[in-house]
């Protein structure tokens, strides 16, 4: 690892805390690559962003990615997961949180590869952002908009940069891990109203409610080692009625 850092080794309650996510995942058909999306985005929402380092040295210590190209493709993931945090969570968290697993990155795991270079805020971002807005709100989509008629600058950052930057983009995770982003990253700032539209937005994508309550048991679990109090937030079973 690089000569920068001193924390090359995973401390053994996040270890625990990993391999307890992972099992919970493990009940689940979401694969095995979606639990440390809700882990890193949990983290860098939480008051110790700098703790990605953790997950991260977790991942490559696991058998299968001792390879270069395994990290590229890991940290690619976890990237941009951190950059779908941005609009959840706020920039500087997210900042901390990359800077901390690249100084326990060895040279040769570092992936150059660009997402954004080029974008633009154009007619093919604005369609882009309202086809997944649309998926995950349904017939909620122009009530919740209007929502802000009076703060129109509001549903232009909704549309144009959060879901059209953000989080419509698909070149390195799926709808589903787009998921994993938002709505434990909402949730572990203890918010009631966007907790709810984005568990019944899990839901419509056509996740079952059994793992939906999965992603909401780990956000609480994450929350609970982070000593983070999550008592404004509904349950799945709130949300379902909705749905």
């Amino acid at each position: 690892m690089s000569s920068s850092t001193t924390a090359t080794e995973v401390q053994p309650r996040f270890q625990q805390l990993f391999a307890e996510l992972e099992k919970r995942f493990q009940s689940t058909a979401l694969g095995s690559d979606k639990w440390y999306i809700l882990a890193i985005t949990t983290i860098a929402a939480s008051p110790d962003p700098e703790r990605a380092d953790q997950l991260y040295l977790h991942l490559c210590s696991q058998p299968g990615n001792s390879a270069p190209a395994a990290r590229q493709a890991i940290v690619r993931r976890l990237r941009e997961a951190l950059i779908k945090a941005v609009p959840i969570v706020g920039v500087c968290k997210p900042i901390e949180a990359i800077l901390s697993i690249g100084k326990v990155e060895r040279e040769e795991d570092k992936d150059y590869t660009f997402t954004r270079e080029g974008w633009q805020c154009d007619q093919a971002n604005h369609d882009r952002g309202a086809a997944w807005m649309q998926k995950l709100y349904s017939r909620n989509t122009t009530g919740t908009l209007n929502l802000f008629a009076a703060h129109k600058d509001f549903s232009w950052v909704s549309e144009e940069i959060t879901y059209g930057l953000f989080l419509s983009d698909r070149q390195v995770l799926d709808d589903v891990d787009t998921q994993l982003v938002v709505l434990p990253g909402i949730m572990s700032q203890n918010l009631p109203n966007e907790t709810h539209w984005h568990i019944r937005g899990t839901r419509r994508l056509g996740l079952p409610k059994e793992e939906v309550q999965v992603i909401w048991d780990c956000v609480q679990l994450v929350a609970q080692f982070f000593d983070v109090k999550l008592n404004k937030v509904p349950t799945v079973e709130q949300v379902e009625y909705d749905v």
